[in-house]
This record gives C-alpha cells, structure tokens and sequence, in this order.
C-alpha cells in the first residue's frame, strides 16, 4: 500500500471515530483542517459522508467589546437549555509559530472545560484579512458531522475587516460597547450592514442609553430589510441580558429559516466557497508551475521582452492545465 492510501485510510477512521464521539479524534480533525492542503480536501470529503444539520452563529465586533465574555456566557445560556454548543475561536497568529495566540483554556470557564457538551477551540487567523480562519467553513461541517448542532464562531477583532463573518453565519451578532459614537458612524456602512442582532455589551457603563439611541437611528435611516436586527443590553460578565441576547438570536434564525433567507445564505455560501478555493488552488498551481524549467524560461522571455505578457498568460494556463495536481502531496 502508498504511502497516500496509508493516509487515506487514517483519515477515513479519523473522521469515523470523531463522528462517533470521540472528542481526541475530534481535535485531531479540527488540526488536519486548519493546516489545509490535499489532507483537509480528503477530510472534508470523508465528513461529508456524516454530514449534519448546523446552526451558525458568527459573533464580531472591535476589540475590547468583550467578545470572549460574552461567547462564553452563551456557551453557559445555550448548556442551560440542554443544548450541545461548540466554539470556533478565532485568534491572531503568531508571528513566530502561526499558531493562535490565545488558547482554549485561557478562554474557556473550567465548568465547560469539563462538560462533554461544549466543544472549544480556538484558530490562527494565519494573516488571513477578515477575522476569519480559512479553515472556517471546513471546521464548521465538522462540528456538524460529529454531532454539534449550534456553532458559535467568534472574530479575531480586527474591526472594519470583520463584515466576512456575514458570509460564513447563519446569523450574524455585531456586539459594541457603550460610547462608539463616532465609531459607529464610521462602521454604518460595513459592520452595521451585515448585522442580523446588535448587542450593546458593558451596558451598565455610561452612555449605553445614548449608544443604543444612535444604533436605533442609523438602522431607522438605513434601506428597508425583511428584518430589523434588534438592540440587546447586555452585561456578559454577570450574564444580564444573556438570555434575551440568545432568544434575539433565535428569533432571527426561525425568521430566516421561514422567509427561505436560511437556505439561500447557505447556497450563496457554498457557491462562494467553491470559487475561492478553485481560485487558491490555481494560484498555488500557477507559483509551482512558475517554478519548474518551462516555467523559469517563460518568465525570461517576459523579462527580456521576447514575449509579449498577454501571449505569455495563455502560455503560462496550458502550463499549468497540463501540470494540474502533479505536485499534490497525501
């Protein structure tokens, strides 16, 4: 047997068992899809077999909001409700491993840490602009392959960047803080579009009145929707207003999955999912390609002139046609 069917078949039994429960197997997944490459393709294929309903929801925001709190106080509102939950954290990275900076423990209450129910992990964001993993989509199938119908994924927070959470959820949670004012403004346009429910953290501070009076008017001045994202005070650290948070959050999702905006946000997200990776995966084929004899010597002949860059393209295209996936590694 190849060393390639030697990888297929452990990632075929990895994928079984974390599908059956096993949460070790579930972590050893979760890595295989966050390094990515020809080994997450075949993972995701193999979960793809399991597949199960999901529930997403993105939470953003800038930094500071309190997005970790307030994650982690759904995580203990949705237990309440006898629900499993699992978090995707998004985290920067290093700039010395990739790795995520901040880790699960470091964010996670020990009461969940011990719960069989709750599944945290947290993800580099790898440079990636957005405030998103590139492994997102991947991992949010996996939860749901492995029995974890609601998903929380939670922003690096990076600011403005951070509206890609629209495209990846099913409902989209835009939490600020008490005296944005100005920054509110200048977010209308990207953070505030994309919200589906507002939530005003740290609201026992001063100006939480005036801020959610500002929110009100910016979404009353803003093009008519089918929905209107409602404000919610909350306090995370003491769980005030945690539960109407979540119930705001639910009644967006039975809204959506009413009004058909569910299942067209979820095929609009696969159709988008399909053409990025086609795109990432003709550029790594285009940068090996470039690489290799033929390669070396057409960029010459543009260096030099001898080629025009419009022929040197089409040229460059049936380079790497007849060179597809010859340097995928299992």
């Amino acid at each position: 047997m190849t060393a390639a069917a030697h990888s297929v078949v452990g990632l075929e039994d990895l994928a079984r068992r974390a599908a059956h429960g096993d949460r070790r197997a579930l972590s050893q997944v979760l890595s295989v899809l966050e390094r990515g490459g020809a080994s997450a393709d075949l993972m995701a294929g193999e979960l793809h077999l399991h597949a199960g309903e999901t529930f997403t929801v993105g939470l953003t925001g800038s930094p500071g909001a309190g997005k970790s709190t307030l994650t982690d106080a759904l995580v203990t509102e949705v237990r309440g409700r006898g629900e499993r939950v699992a978090v995707a954290a998004i985290d920067p990275s290093s700039p010395f491993t990739g790795g995520a900076i901040l880790g699960d423990r470091v964010r996670l209450r020990s009461e969940h840490a011990q719960d069989d129910d709750v599944f945290m992990r947290s993800f580099s964001n790898r440079g990636h602009l957005g405030g998103l993993s590139r492994a997102v989509p991947d991992v949010v199938r996996a939860f749901g392959a492995c029995g974890w119908s609601t998903v929380i994924v939670e922003t690096v927070g990076v600011g403005q960047v951070e509206v890609e959470i629209a495209g990846q959820a099913d409902t989209t949670v835009v939490v600020v803080n008490p005296g944005w004012g100005d920054e509110v403004q200048a977010n209308k346009a990207g953070l505030l579009e994309v919200a589906d429910v507002l939530i005003v953290n740290k609201a026992d501070r001063d100006g939480a009145g005036s801020t959610m009076r500002d929110l009100r008017q910016m979404l009353a001045m803003a093009p008519d929707r089918d929905w209107t994202p409602p404000i919610i005070p909350t306090v995370a650290i003491t769980a005030d207003g945690v539960a109407e948070a979540w119930e705001a959050i639910l009644g967006h999702h039975d809204h959506a999955v009413a009004s058909g905006e569910l299942e067209r946000r979820r095929t609009a997200r696969r159709e988008r999912e399909f053409q990025a990776r086609v795109l990432r995966e003709l550029v790594i084929a285009m940068q090996r390609t470039e690489c290799t004899d033929p390669g070396r010597a057409l960029l010459h002949r543009v260096r030099s002139g001898e080629t025009a860059v419009g022929a040197a393209v089409s040229e460059l295209v049936e380079l790497v046609v007849r060179q597809w996936g010859a340097d995928r590694v299992y």
